[in-house]
Parts: C-alpha cells; sequence; structure tokens
C-alpha cells in the first residue's frame, strides 16, 4: 500500500459539518495518542471515532469539526503530517524505523515591536497558522512600550531552514504588526533545551497538588454551574472478551478528551485492540475501550486497575490547571498541563490562554509602573533607566513535581477598571474564563 493511501480526508462542504478522518496503517504502541495530538494541534474537536487493531495493523475513522468558526484549516498539511506519523512496514514485515520522524530542528525566532493589547496573540496565531509549534517563550517589556519575544519553535513542514519559509513567515507577521514591527530574525537554537520554572512550593502544591483528585473541579477555577457536572464514571469489565478488558467511561465533554485519555493509557504501556468513541448528549461522553497489557493480556489485577483507574480520572477532571497567584505586587496567571513521557507538551495551550486574555481586555504587564519608576531614576541620572530594564511578562517553561514534569505557562497580568485584579471575583472570572477557553466549554 502506497503510504499516501495511509490516510484520507473527506472534508465537510458546508460549515458546522463534520469531516471525516481514516487512517489505515501498521500499528504501534501510542500511535492514537499521537495522532490526535496533530488533529488538536491543527485546531480540531474529535467528535466521534472507532479504532480497531489485530495488533499488528490498525484502522481508525474520526469525525472531526473546527474548534472555532474562524478557524482556516490546512486539510493538505494535516494529511501530510498524519502520514508522517503513521509507521511503514518493510520486508520481512517489521516496522521500519528509518522512515519514522525524527527530532526536528529548533529555531530561534526574535521578534522586537512597539507592544500593544493582544500582540501576544496575535503573534501566536499566525505561528499556528503557519504550522509553528512554540516549545518555549520568553516575552519581555520595556518601559518605552516596546516588547522583545522570544520564541523557539519548530517547523511542522520541515521548511523553515529555507530562506523561503522565513520570508513567508515574516510576511505573515508583519501584515498583522505593520509598521509597528522593528526587527525580526530566525536562527538555529543550537542545543536548546526546555527551561524550567521555579515555583515558590505553596504555589507548586496548589497547582499540582494530588487533592485536586479528589475534588469534583478545582474550586478556584470554575464558577459554580460548572460544578454540577458529574465526576467521570469508569468501569472495567474482563468477562464479555477472551483477550481484553473492556475499559468504559461516560464523562464530561471537553477539547482533547481523546488525546488526554490516549495519552495516558500510552504513559501507562496500555494498549488499545477496539475502541469506539461516541458522540456526546447534552455535554457528556461515552468511551467504551477494549484494552490490553504490553504482553497481550487482560488487566486483572486489582491494583493495576486502581492505579489505571485513578489516572484516567485525574486527567479527564484536570488535564489543565489554572490558577492566580500574587507576585509581589504584581498578579500572575499561572496555566499548567502534563508532559509527556515522550517529553511532547499539549498543543495550542498558549493559543487559548491568550486568546482567552484578548477577549477578556486584559494586557499582560504593567507599563505604567516601570515608566513611573523609569520618571524617578532620570531624577538621579542623566541618561534612561529603559535603555537596559526589560521586565518579563509572559514565559513557557517546565517543573518537575510529584515525579511528572508539567508545562507552566505564566503570564504576568495589567489591572484594569473593567476588571480590578485586588477582586476576587474579578480573579476568579479570569480564571473561570482562561479555563472554559483551554476546555473548549
Amino acid at each position: 500500500m502506497a503510504s499516501d493511501d495511509a490516510v484520507a480526508i473527506q472534508v465537510a462542504k458546508r460549515a458546522g459539518e463534520l469531516s471525516v478522518i481514516t487512517i489505515n496503517c501498521p500499528d504501534q504502541t501510542g500511535l492514537g495518542c499521537d495522532l490526535c495530538r496533530t488533529i488538536l494541534e491543527f485546531g480540531l474537536r474529535i467528535t466521534r471515532g472507532d479504532l480497531s487493531t489485530d495488533g499488528q495493523w490498525c484502522y481508525l475513522v474520526l469525525w472531526v469539526i473546527p474548534c472555532s468558526a474562524s478557524s482556516n484549516i490546512h486539510w493538505t498539511s494535516l494529511k501530510n503530517r498524519l502520514i508522517s506519523i503513521c509507521p511503514t512496514w518493510s520486508f520481512p514485515f517489521d516496522i521500519d524505523s528509518s522512515n519514522q520522524p525524527m527530532h526536528s530542528q529548533v529555531y530561534l525566532m526574535k521578534l522586537f515591536s512597539t507592544d500593544r493589547k493582544g500582540l501576544l496573540h496575535d503573534v501566536t496565531r499566525v505561528l499556528c497558522e503557519l504550522e509553528l509549534l512554540i516549545h518555549r517563550v520568553k516575552v519581555s517589556t520595556t518601559p518605552d512600550c516596546k516588547a522583545m519575544n522570544l520564541f523557539f519553535i519548530t517547523d511542522g513542514m520541515e521548511l523553515l531552514h529555507t530562506q523561503r519559509r522565513q520570508d513567508e513567515t515574516r510576511e505573515q507577521l508583519s501584515a498583522i504588526l505593520g509598521e509597528s514591527l522593528y526587527s525580526f530574525e530566525i536562527l538555529p537554537a543550537n542545543g536548546f533545551q526546555h527551561g524550567f520554572s521555579s515555583l515558590p512550593p505553596q504555589v507548586a502544591e496548589n497547582l499540582f497538588g494530588l487533592e485536586l483528585v479528589d475534588n469534583e473541579l478545582c474550586s478556584h477555577s470554575v464558577t459554580p454551574d460548572m460544578k454540577n457536572l458529574k465526576k467521570p464514571d469508569l468501569n472495567f469489565d474482563n468477562t464479555l472478551s477472551h483477550t481484553s478488558t473492556l475499559l468504559q467511561i461516560h464523562c464530561v465533554d471537553q477539547k482533547g478528551l481523546l488525546y488526554d485519555i490516549l495519552r495516558t493509557l500510552k504513559d501507562c504501556n496500555i494498549q488499545i485492540a477496539y475502541g469506539r468513541f461516541m458522540s456526546h448528549t447534552k455535554g457528556s461522553r461515552e468511551i467504551d475501550l477494549f484494552i490490553q497489557q504490553t504482553d497481550g493480556k487482560k488487566i486483572t489485577d486489582p491494583e493495576k486497575q486502581e492505579f489505571l483507574f485513578s489516572r484516567l480520572r485525574s486527567e479527564m477532571l484536570h488535564p489543565l490547571r489554572v490558577m492566580i497567584v500574587n507576585r509581589g505586587p504584581e498578579t500572575e496567571l499561572l496555566v499548567a498541563n502534563p508532559v509527556e513521557l515522550s517529553g511532547k507538551g499539549r498543543p495550542r495551550v498558549f493559543y487559548d490562554s491568550t486568546l482567552a486574555l484578548k477577549l477578556l481586555g486584559i494586557c499582560i504587564f504593567s507599563v505604567s509602573k516601570l515608566q513611573s519608576l523609569n520618571t524617578f531614576w532620570s531624577q538621579y541620572c542623566d541618561y534612561s533607566i529603559s535603555t537596559y530594564i526589560y521586565h518579563l511578562q509572559a514565559e513557557i517553561g517546565r517543573h518537575s513535581s510529584s515525579d511528572r514534569e508539567w508545562e507552566v505557562y505564566r503570564f504576568l497580568l495589567v489591572d484594569s477598571n473593567d476588571l480590578p485584579l485586588s477582586s476576587r471575583h474579578a480573579k476568579n472570572h479570569i480564571v473561570d474564563r482562561v479555563r472554559r477557553t483551554l476546555m473548549g466549554w
């Protein structure tokens, strides 16, 4: 079978209708997770799905719809990316590892421009549309209303080493930023490593604490109407199949739900023989998965069942953690998600977080306070402090907690008349809006 035949996409003819993605290729552990991550990365939501495999060959049918009505989906690029993930066979019928995707080159994109409300999201949206994946960000501002944006990125199309691809990126960003763009540069980030975010112990405990598992939803991150949602209902049944354990899940629907479930099973070395992801009714989902251990046996050990139950329940309740903390006189928004054992983070978290802040009309970082400091400093010096002081306003880093690694997004927020950050109600509203955007509620 030709590799191009491994993926077929039937695009919906009208807005609001479902597109169908069919994947027919050799199987390997965690393949479903990798495919769902890519689909989520392209801004698509899986509404229904069927999966079957005999351990060597798998067949998937996924019904998808854009997460946003304004999304412009690049279907050809999506097909090419999915094909690149699918394993291939080589004689004598083994998976050919030479055709598997290698680690992508990481690039540093430097962007210096005038700062303004919504700047960070507008840049992020352009990068997502260009299939440039964001792995780390450091955004700083100066007291004279300029922003230095450092994005560590990889190219889903693997073309960023070419001048044509770099020029395309510059043109797309220039179309958004206009004359406010002062300088732009893309360089290879050789030796790139994910930076680690230093969080105070109490903040880390509240953000990653295991006690969240026992609560229906984090009390400081949802409004009262969301607390009425039911907890995930999971059930193991070993009577319906001679070779597999049936895992039945009934839970609240949310963006990336199938990815979260398959990511957890992949990290726990659980294989899926057959699965069905059924259409939601009144905001809920039903999932049936026939699963096996890597040795092909059922999951009959009560301790293993309990471990898998707790892990899946936690990931479905809290695939993302959102909270607001005080950092001295400033207010900081924290968003965190668990990193796969493979080292890959969840897609589009930075995009959704900045989108929520933009829709709320919240600026990141208060220039006025540093301008006041600059005025004060200039009374005693004959040069401007703005020439060398940068204040960190947004950052992506990693944090290790409870034997797990998390990706942490940090945003320094600006107080406003509409949403005074000193108000507890305003803080809860911000956290709730960010969480709803991330979860697709």
